[in-house]
């Protein structure tokens, strides 16, 4: 299948740092000569992810509105924008991080619709270890429910890798524990280690998706009804503003005082943040500082080392609370920050929901041979 496009779906819960391995892969693609194209995926549209990814110079078509099982046809419509210029040797695919059953709703659609198009590489699914040792050992800590914590297990359970995500942050005998935990619960299934941020490991992760053969065939026994339960769990928000102020004011500085307010907040709530992440772009700059989870710091994941009097910010916000709730408390943070500097705020987009129950457009019950 010389003139395929090579499919690379990486998938993982909320957090996990799928945006920021879809980049580094997409670099490491792009260095080799290759054409690459990227589809992100949100249940709403203005995703952080988009724009991060756009700045970076990547070539990006975004699935909004639902995840790509639900919009298999937007997929192949974007993927196939992604083409009209010219034809991508790769594209990567990030769908929505509460998702999973995609190798039945969405790989071997793709293999069985579309074989001549596309080539189908090794399905990845990410592990977020701070989520992952917690549920995996049993021990009732996440600030997760059963149903919510039933979806990250399946979204393992479908994988054809399992990828440690963030090492950088682990110690060996930690690391090590994680290891074995995801050998005991998902015997058979290769797992690598890496860090996105650092590029650890990637280049066996690079090899590993590699390969060619008979992969994205694990076909999942799954009920729907925890699954859209688990869902629903979680309050989603996305939010775009234009802040403009008279005197320049620290980009990154303002980025990381909202997400440290906005988790504040949900401490004092009792809401578990699955996801918080927010980029500040101006004239071809961007910052972007996230949280992952309420026990672990701010991190300005991407500086922008600039001072500004006029920037775009976009907040996407996923947490375990009224979608009413964390719409207050998100606009509450942003006029305070903004008053602290003295700027004018306009929001230019706010939704804040819970997810509707998935219906896929096509779903397997077995696995097709190519």
């Amino acid at each position: 299948m010389a003139d395929s496009i090579r499919y690379i779906m990486v998938g993982g819960f909320l957090g996990a740092g799928k945006t920021t391995t879809l980049a580094r892969l997409a670099g490491m693609y792009r260095e080799q000569g290759l054409n690459v194209g990227i589809v992100t995926n949100d249940q709403a549209d203005d995703l952080v992810d988009t724009g991060l990814l756009r700045s970076l110079g990547f070539n990006v078509e975004e699935v909004a509105g639902a995840c790509f099982c639900c919009s298999f046809n937007e997929l192949m419509d974007q993927m196939q924008t992604l083409s009209a210029d010219k034809r991508p040797d790769v594209i990567l695919a990030e769908p929505v991080g509460s998702c999973t059953d995609l190798v039945a709703t969405v790989i071997q659609p793709l293999k069985h619709l579309f074989e001549r198009e596309f080539e189908i590489a090794p399905y990845a699914v990410i592990l977020k270890p701070s989520h992952g040792k917690k549920i995996l050992s049993a021990k009732s800590t996440t600030g997760f429910s059963p149903k919510a914590e039933y979806i990250l297990k399946k979204q393992l359970e479908e994988a054809d890798l399992i990828l440690i995500n963030r090492c950088d942050e682990l110690s060996t005998p930690e690391a090590d524990e994680l290891e074995q935990l995801l050998a005991t619960n998902f015997p058979g299934t290769p797992v690598l280690r890496g860090s996105a941020t650092e590029g650890t490991g990637f280049e066996a992760i690079a090899e590993f998706l590699d390969q060619r053969g008979e992969f994205g065939r694990k076909i999942l026994d799954i009920d729907y009804d925890v699954y859209a339960e688990g869902e629903a769990e979680l309050g989603w928000l996305n939010c775009s503003v234009r802040l403009s102020a008279e005197a320049e004011f620290d980009l990154d500085k303002f980025l990381v005082d909202i997400v440290e307010e906005i988790r504040q907040e949900l401490l004092t709530n009792g809401a578990e943040p699955a996801h918080l992440k927010t980029i500040g772009l101006w004239e071809g700059f961007f910052g972007v500082a996230n949280l992952i989870s309420s026990d672990t710091d701010v991190r300005l994941s991407l500086p922008s080392h600039q001072k500004a009097k006029v920037a775009d910010i976009v907040v996407n916000a996923r947490v375990a609370c009224d979608p009413e709730l964390l719409e207050q408390i998100v606009k509450k943070v942003l006029e305070h920050q903004a008053r602290q500097i003295d700027a004018a705020l306009e929001y230019r987009q706010l939704q804040s929901f819970r997810p509707g129950r998935p219906v896929p457009t096509h779903r397997y019950v077995t696995a097709k041979n190519s």
